[in-house]
């Protein structure tokens, strides 16, 4: 799950009072109505934020274009478990198998439109879903520096096997050339012991 926060504060407006100016909101703060962001993205980033620390996953389920430009005007993000699918459908007598469905029919969301002034306004915003959260470790996310520092030190252990390997592959080498030397010398040896017996076999012949 993408999310463009740094050190937990977000920069958006506020239009409470009837004013308007940019602020940092904490991005522990849950979403609502009348919530000003500078972008889209910036709004599918705070509500993914939100969706991690409270505990489900979230999706784009539509967006709506401006007939003028074809441009973004609205987003609708919602609980990955949004809608209902069959988990298996008849047609005719063949009977179509699918995966399992992990939607549950959730209706917890948020809307946002892009005002006349360019920036994106929460109209809606459903807090409640139908099924257990899930929280999960910000561990068990890994920072995009945590996984640069796991992958070089992945790359020292890769680096410092395959020395040990190639020491071993040395001394395996020294022993096989040690064996053959001695097997040579042996194989003399047992060839002088069978010509000295001949010679002795002869003689006394």
């Amino acid at each position: 799950m993408e999310s463009l926060m740094e050190d937990k504060v977000a920069t958006t407006e506020s239009s409470a009072g009837g004013e308007s100016g940019l602020c940092e909101v904490d991005t522990n703060q849950e979403p609502y109505e009348g919530m000003i962001f500078e972008s889209d993205e910036a709004a599918k980033a705070f509500y993914d934020e939100y969706a991690r620390r409270v505990g489900f996953l979230t999706r784009i389920i539509s967006s709506r274009k401006s007939e003028r430009d074809g441009s973004i005007i609205s987003r609708r993000l919602a609980c990955n478990k949004e809608g209902f699918n069959l988990n298996n459908q008849k047609t005719g007598r063949v009977r179509i198998r699918k995966r399992e469905s992990k939607r549950e029919g959730c209706m917890a969301m948020i809307l946002v439109k892009r005002e006349k002034i360019g920036k994106w306004v929460v109209t809606k915003f459903v807090r409640e879903h139908n099924h257990p959260l899930v929280i999960s470790s910000r561990n068990s996310r890994p920072t995009p520096d945590e996984k640069d520092r796991k992958i070089r030190e992945l790359s020292t252990e890769l680096h410092r096997a395959n020395q040990r390997l190639a020491a071993c592959r040395e001394q395996l080498r020294t022993f096989m050339a040690y064996i053959e030397e001695h097997t040579e010398s042996l194989s003399r040896t047992v060839e002088n012991v069978v010509h000295n017996i001949k010679e002795i076999e002869s003689e006394d012949k």
